[in-house]
């Protein structure tokens, strides 16, 4: 594998917040670039219940990266906006995210927001993805 995940020494270890500092991508595969991911259902509800939709959006983007043949070890950064944010969503946000992932940390950001694209949306996940040989 081409991706390596660092906290280099100096910054703050991210590892038990389930993300990376830096990611490289050394490759010639290409990447892939997954729109935000919303907690829907694959009817395109929403539940009410943030732990639901957070679930869902990490169940979406792990549907796209199975589309386009990739794993979750391929996955170099995600993007999470969440509404409303607060500590308890964090915890909800990276348990969930340890679904997908494991112990696979890519690089991070968490981004907090009024609203989202439609009102009953409560998280939104995007990623880069090295693709597969």
């Amino acid at each position: 594998m081409t991706l390596r995940l660092l906290n280099p020494k100096g910054l703050y270890d991210s590892s038990p917040n389930a993300y990376s500092q830096v990611a490289i991508v050394e490759s010639s595969r290409g990447l892939a670039f997954i729109s935000g991911q919303g907690g829907d259902n694959p009817d395109g509800s929403f539940s009410p219940d943030f732990a639901t939709q957070a679930a869902s959006a990490f169940r979406n983007v792990g549907l796209a990266l199975d589309a386009i043949g990739a794993a979750p070890r391929d996955v170099a950064k995600i993007t999470v906006l969440i509404v409303d944010h607060d500590r308890e969503k964090l915890h909800i946000m990276q348990a969930a995210q340890r679904v997908l992932l494991g112990a696979h940390h890519p690089a991070a950001t968490l981004i907090p927001v009024p609203c989202l694209a439609l009102p009953q949306m409560l998280i939104e996940v995007e990623a880069v993805v090295e693709l597969p040989a």
